[in-house]
């Protein structure tokens, strides 16, 4: 994660201070990126304690299509409270006939089938006007948006993203669909940037949109993940991928469950928070790549993280300086328990994150 660092220090060296929409100040600098091999380790931040458990459950309410922040709470995490609904919001609608009956049987005590048989005699006007005598009320207040909403964020953009005639379009099943019939395509793209919806949205997306891409794997590199795997464990490396000998052993890499093809994903973060926000983001996309690779028969490619505006904020400056003083830690390495029955399926208990060694978390506060 050397590259991390170095984004940190380039934003602290060059930044320019810039007013945010918080108020609360940054050092920024427009447009840089990264790029993560994959199968050299998990790019999960060590020079500083990241809490895995809430990018798990992130990914995965994400992947829910759920826009309510109450799963996230059930399971104790708590990045999205911010920018929440903090109660119901309901609007006034009118009740009907048989709603206001219904109503002053509460009232009164009386059974439902009394009163409308009192009211059988009467038309639909005489009804409501009987009950409204009987201070009945005319409306109710009707629930449009729970306590813990967000609107159409991600979620709802991943997996029901709003169309023209009211269709609703699941991105990242087109995307799975894409790369298993046509993986060499230039267009398996998901966008959370549904313009029309913004204004509905807590938060503006930041990470707006991402790009995946596949390669055929070379004899060798196949080898190597055969070794890796501990399938076999050396081989004599071959630089001619005509030769006769190279065609039986992709036969044999087949046969072993060795992947012919690696799976990459480019990111554009139109707004990166460096210290707080981008660690988060690089291990989350990352273990989305994990995810997609295993369930196409993949290998992991690249993450390719591309920022717009990478910024600290001005009370992260202390703290990114004493992140700078620590020496990043081998990178760990993300494994599945299990293979699902498709992308939507995986269950926190799925995943296993060997070998992680981080330096102690550094505590800063949330711009919102």
């Amino acid at each position: 994660m050397k590259q991390y660092l170095d984004l940190m220090q380039k934003v602290l060296d060059e930044g320019a201070v810039k007013a945010d929409r918080t108020g609360t100040g940054t050092l920024s600098i427009f447009g840089h990126q990264m790029r993560f091999n994959l199968r050299e380790g998990f790019p999960l931040v060590t020079t500083k304690k990241c809490h895995l458990r809430s990018i798990i459950h992130e990914l995965l309410w994400f992947l829910k299509g759920d826009t309510n922040i109450q799963y996230l709470q059930d399971n104790k995490v708590s990045i999205w409270d911010e920018w929440a609904l903090k109660e119901d919001v309901t609007e006034s609608v009118l009740m009907g006939n048989f709603e206001r009956v219904c109503a002053y049987s509460q009232m009164t005590g009386i059974p439902v089938d009394a009163i409308r048989k009192t009211l059988n005699t009467l038309s639909e006007t005489e009804s409501h006007d009987w009950l409204s005598e009987r201070n009945v009320p005319t409306h109710k207040d009707k629930i449009i948006k729970n306590a813990g909403d967000l609107g159409p964020v991600y979620p709802h953009q991943w997996r029901s993203w709003t169309a023209s005639g009211g269709r609703h379009l699941d991105q990242l099943s087109m995307v799975m669909k894409q790369l298993k019939q046509d993986p060499d395509s230039r267009r398996i793209i998901v966008s959370a940037w549904n313009v029309g919806d913004l204004d509905e949205m807590a938060l503006a997306p930041c990470h707006a949109l991402f790009q995946f891409y596949t390669r055929k794997l070379r004899v060798n590199q196949r080898l190597d993940i055969a070794v890796e795997r501990g399938v076999v464990t050396e081989y004599d490396r071959t630089e001619d991928d005509t030769a006769p000998q190279v065609h039986v052993m992709e036969n044999i890499l087949d046969n072993w469950g060795i992947p012919r093809v690696a799976l990459s994903c480019q990111l554009y973060q139109r707004s990166a928070d460096v210290f707080l926000g981008l660690p988060f983001n690089i291990a989350s996309y990352s273990m989305l790549i994990h995810m997609m690779a295993q369930q196409l028969d993949m290998a992991v490619g690249d993450f390719v993280w591309t920022g717009g505006d990478v910024h600290i904020y001005s009370n992260h400056v202390e703290q990114c300086n004493l992140q700078l003083t620590r020496e990043p830690l081998p990178l760990p390495t993300l494994k599945f328990k299990r293979k699902p029955k498709d992308i939507f399926s995986y269950t926190f208990e799925d995943f296993e994150l060997t070998d992680y060694q981080s330096y102690d978390a550094i505590k800063a506060p949330v711009a919102v």
